[in-house]
């Protein structure tokens, strides 16, 4: 944790005014611009437009063309009138005329504008130009009194996101208005220095033209600056973040290799792959040293990270300590003691599972024999961090599927034990410019490539008249001796329609194409016993067939599953869809994925189609980043850091590894940039109330 001083950030900063200093905001427009998180005049100048129109070029009246137009005319007449049909319309002609011609502008259903506009007076009207038999009609979407020096024409205007009592031209006066109080007392945080090295723009002249551009390489030119004072203040706090808990955060420091871990790699039926060794040295290397292990482990659906930090618990093992590891569903922590109990039992390590649906004196019992060291090793839930759970000596804290944990979750299990090493491992694959930005507080292990004997698994896909084929080839998988599962389509509205929808998709499936076989349904309406039992039933291969929702996504390893169909497959994003993938190719026979989709969009389609053209799982990261963002990709909502207003992970990469280095570079001559006020106060602004930094004052 770095200590911040909330009072370091001045209060006469002029962008940290509240929105009701600007002319025209009152307590109900307050309200409204909240709505968008528009507090602080800062926010609104950095609320970007997500477009611009070029309204400094209108199209003479006697020349139009046909198709999108911007005119501007003098009022010679407006009629309005109602349409003749089954629908009551109405609509309001303006005849316009120039030194050129005129043109007829139609607006349709405002009937207000009659009253607002009349002859003489110069409006600009944006609208479909098509040429009539009378003249020329203009289907008009957008108008604007015509001012020159105006924010809203005669020049290229901004376009930005709004909501329901604010216009857009609302808010492009009150940003202009903005601008015009703070923008000569604003004081540049970056060095001019900096700023002359990397050719980047001054502070004042980017927010200028970021909203009221000359051209549109000015407006990218003023984009890029603001972005990079994202990332840079972003990689700043990190790497503060990094320095301060490896100087002052002394951890457990583990014993070198014993007989223990030595017994622990003879008693695996495999040696590791060139990964997972890499892995396993960084990960060994950090235990040793006196600082706090803080260490991402990532690797591809069936790498082998589980081998790998079982490694790791058994060396915290062999030096005396106790290690535990928390998973975000009761399915992943069963699965996780099951592979932990089978790969370190024979070691005389004790194993035990504690999730919230061990009650009673079995919770009892469990809770005695962690807070004495009896248990070596726990395996949970979000019930390894409530209160009563205690440890005798925790010295290796594993967080799997560590994104789906919010970062108090995360430091309240660490807090378990007294500054133990940190290991937090995903499946989720991503791509660098992620595990730098919301990881970068982390060191990253990668495990690339698979075991050996693992087939990548083939991916196909069908559209929904194909679903017999289909289901025959299950059918064939299932005569050889091996299982499958079938995906549920995706129902966001509520897990009791998913449930509903799974259970009708089971049934279906048992009486037609699955009939011969024994079928069985999980589903996030079932109780954890429940789900324990059908997931044991399909382990042990009393069950064939698994019908499921995303409770399968992860965890669930059964290495005689050699298909997974998943139904209306363009409901998912492609993270999930290879996530689910993973649920196969565990074994040494061949394994298949089948999508079933009539994708009706474009994004849709090409999302199936790189399922089934990449097996990596770091390239389909790729791919998501630039389908979905990075908002979504990793729910950085829940890693602790803060949201990104400006910069774009997929086109700014250049941007964010020049800030990197740059923010290196400073940290290493003043780690905690006592002789950069500026460049600390952009820092706290942007960690404001982060967990992963201390405020104090």
């Amino acid at each position: 944790m770095i200590p911040i001083r909330r009072d370091s950030v001045t209060t006469e900063d002029p962008l940290r005014q509240p929105l009701r200093v600007l002319p025209g905001v009152g307590p109900s427009r307050q309200q409204v611009l909240a709505k968008l998180g528009l507090n602080t005049v800062r926010d609104l100048l950095y609320y970007l437009p997500f477009r611009y129109e070029d309204r400094s070029h209108p199209s003479p009246l006697g020349y139009l063309a046909p198709g999108p137009v911007v005119v501007v005319g003098r009022i010679k007449a407006v009629e309005d009138r109602k349409l003749r049909g089954p629908k009551v319309q109405r609509v309001t002609t303006i005849v316009l005329a120039d030194r050129t011609g005129q043109a007829t502008a139609l607006f349709f259903n405002q009937p207000y504008l009659a009253h607002e506009l009349g002859p003489g007076q110069v409006i600009m009207v944006q609208g479909r130009a098509v040429r009539r038999p009378g003249g020329w009609e203009i289907a008009a979407h957008g108008w604007e009194l015509w001012e020159r020096g105006s924010a809203h024409a005669g020049r290229i205007v901004p376009v930005y996101q709004v909501t329901q009592g604010l216009s857009v031209r609302t808010l492009r006066g009150l940003i202009r208005a903005a601008l015009d109080i703070s923008l000569p007392a604003i004081v540049d945080a970056l060095p001019e220095s900096l700023r002359t090295r990397l050719g980047l723009a001054d502070l004042p002249w980017a927010l200028e033209v970021v909203h009221f551009p000359t051209d549109l390489p000015s407006a990218e030119k003023g984009r890029r600056r603001l972005a990079w004072d994202e990332l840079f203040a972003l990689e700043l706090g990190l790497g503060m973040a990094r320095r301060y808990r490896r100087e002052r955060e002394k951890g457990v420091r583990h014993v070198p290799d014993g007989p223990l871990l030595a017994a622990y790699f003879a008693s695996l039926p495999f040696s590791f792959t060139a990964g997972q060794q890499k892995a396993w040295n960084e990960i060994r290397a950090d235990m040793e040293a006196a600082a706090a292990m803080n260490r991402l482990l990532q690797g591809d659906v069936g790498s082998g990270k589980t081998v790998v930090a079982g490694a790791a618990i058994v060396k915290a093992v062999e030096g005396g300590y106790q290690a535990a590891m928390m998973a975000p569903t009761e399915i992943l922590a069963e699965q996780h003691g099951f592979t932990l109990s089978r790969l370190l039992g024979p070691l005389g390590i004790q194993v035990r599972v504690l999730t919230g649906t061990v009650e009673g004196r079995a919770r009892q019992e469990a809770l005695q024999a962690i807070a004495s060291g009896r248990t070596q090793v726990v395996v949970g839930t979000h019930a390894l961090i409530q209160e009563g759970v205690s440890f005798a000596n925790l010295g290796l804290v594993i967080t799997d599927e560590q994104h789906r944990f919010g970062v108090r979750q995360r430091a309240a299990l660490r807090a378990k034990g007294s500054s133990p090493d940190v290991l937090v491992m995903t499946a989720t694959p991503i791509p660098r410019t992620l595990a730098m930005t919301v990881f970068g507080d982390l060191d990253v292990s990668t495990i690339d490539g698979l075991p050996p004997g693992r087939h990548p698994v083939k991916t196909v896909w069908f559209r929904r008249s194909e679903r017999a084929r289909v289901y025959h080839g299950l059918a064939r998988e299932l005569e050889l001796g091996h299982q499958g599962y079938v995906i549920c389509p995706l129902i966001e509205e509520s897990e009791k329609l998913q449930a509903q929808a799974a259970t009708e998709l089971a049934q279906e499936l048992q009486s037609g194409y699955l009939r011969k076989y024994r079928v069985g349904l999980l589903h996030g309406r079932l109780s954890a016993a429940e789900k324990a039992a059908v997931f044991e039933q399909f382990r042990s291969g009393e069950l064939q067939v698994l019908v499921a929702t995303t409770v399968v996504e992860v965890g669930v390893d059964v290495a005689n599953a050699t298909m997974i169909v998943i139904e209306e497959a363009d409901r998912f994003g492609l993270a999930q869809l290879h996530q689910l993938r993973g649920r196969v190719g565990r074994g040494t026979a061949q394994s298949y994925c089948v999508l079933v989709a009539d994708p009706n969009s474009d994004t849709a389609r090409r999302r199936l189609e790189t399922m089934c053209r990449e097996h990596d799982g770091f390239r389909i990261a790729e791919a998501d980043l630039a389908l979905r963002g990075p908002g979504e990709v990793l729910g950085t909502r829940q890693s602790g850091l803060p949201d990104l207003r400006v910069a774009d992970l997929v086109h700014d990469q250049d941007l964010l590894f020049k800030a990197r280095a740059e923010a290196e570079q400073i940290l290493d001559e003043d780690p905690l940039l006592r002789s950069h006020p500026l460049l600390r106060q952009s820092v706290a602004e942007m960690f404001r109330d982060r967990a992963m930094f201390a405020t104090t004052g």
